[in-house]
């Protein structure tokens, strides 16, 4: 079957009692038992949800694999993977990972004795020169969060294997529809489900996907003992977004691309960060790994001064954190999505205070470029 086809019917039977089409939202916190240890699949909500095992079925058909389990927020699903690791563990990361990603595992889990490694993963070489005898996972964004640099996926499941540790991959910023790391030899993949995944701006989620059964009976256990479970509503609510997330991703993609185009060629943007233009580095790596190039945009305006007045003078696009909802979202990555990463790291990493990311949203694109353009001219 194709994307859109299992994006709208994978996990999802009409409900046996009524017909409904739609999966129903489960909201209850326990289920009658017909006798001691006799039940029907379901003896607690913390355990189980009918809604969120359809969600949870939803997900793993479309990145491909075989589990799947859905958490609370996009940072509990990271933080159980995390917890699949123990004290003098060692963990390879993206040195420009998402500052809450960063936040968790220098501020949090460096606490509890794991060890983090931060490299440029778009060099191989510097992952093979971080891995250490003790080394468990490498985890990688792809494109990175903001500066949109690229990691050869299935170059680093090669060194992984190779190394006997677990490649993980957080796709949030491209969405199965657009890449899909399992495939290219992921061992993991996590998502913030409140991104594109939902697409609506109105849930918070967490999702984990992989094929390993082992690791899974493990996760399924670290998701009911931690319970920083996903809720019915959420639930429910992200999987009405995957049923348009096809359609919703080729806008994105389609306006991404127009807008990326269009900021290239305004004089006051001195750099654009999007993979689909012609001069990013990876371009040619992009075009091998992913199925299109997003909505996810950074540029370079200059300084603090020129970054702010250009947000505070946006009337359509909306200054906010977060991304992958159907409208456009604008950030200051350094004072917002990574206010938690030290200022001489994001100096170092190009997280300046120049530095403007977009979330393109599914607007009429000329509405979108009539804003940005209107913005850019006050700056």
């Amino acid at each position: 079957m194709g994307f859109a086809t299992i994006a709208i019917h994978a996990g999802q039977k009409p409900d046996p009692s009524t017909g409904a089409v739609i999966t129903p939202i489960y909201q209850t916190s326990t289920y009658v038992q017909e006798g001691v240890g006799i039940h029907k699949g379901y003896e607690y909500a913390r355990t189980q949800n009918p809604t969120r095992s359809a969600l949870e079925a939803n997900l793993a058909a479309l990145e491909g694999g075989k589990f799947a389990y859905a958490f609370a927020s996009g940072m509990a699903a990271i933080n159980v993977v995390a917890s699949l690791f123990a004290a003098g563990d060692h963990c390879v990361v993206s040195d420009t990972t998402y500052g809450g990603t960063f936040r968790l595992f220098d501020k949090v889990l460096k606490n509890f004795g794991l060890e983090f490694s931060y490299v440029n993963t778009s060099n191989l070489d510097a992952i093979v020169k971080a891995v250490k005898p003790n080394t468990k996972m490498v985890f990688i964004e792809t494109p990175t969060n903001p500066t949109m640099a690229l990691t050869d996926i299935r170059a680093v499941a090669n060194i992984a294997q190779e190394k006997g540790v677990k490649l993980v991959v957080d796709n949030t910023f491209m969405s199965p529809y657009l890449q899909q790391p399992i495939a290219l030899g992921a061992d993991i993949v996590v998502h913030s489900t409140t991104k594109f995944l939902n697409g609506h701006s109105d849930s918070v989620g967490g999702i984990v996907v992989l094929n390993d059964p082992i690791i899974a009976e493990r996760i399924a256990f670290l998701q009911n003992a931690a319970g920083a479970i996903l809720s019915p509503f959420d639930s429910w609510l992200i999987l009405r977004g995957t049923k348009t997330l096809a359609v919703r991703m080729r806008q994105h993609e389609e306006n991404g691309r127009r807008v990326a185009n269009f900021l290239v060629e305004n004089p006051k943007v001195k750099k654009v960060f999007y993979p689909g233009l012609a001069d990013h580095p990876q371009h040619k790596l992009a075009c091998q790994q992913m199925s299109g190039f997003g909505a996810m945009i950074s540029f370079e305006t200059g300084s603090y001064e020129k970054a702010t007045r250009f947000l505070e003078s946006l009337k359509l696009c909306l200054l906010a954190e977060s991304l992958g909802g159907v409208e456009t979202l604008v950030c200051h990555p350094a004072k917002m999505t990574h206010a938690s990463v030290p200022a001489t790291e994001r100096d170092r990493l190009g997280i300046t205070d120049g530095l403007v990311r977009i979330s393109v949203g599914i607007e009429d694109v000329e509405d979108i470029i009539a804003d940005l353009e209107q913005a850019l001219s006050i700056m």
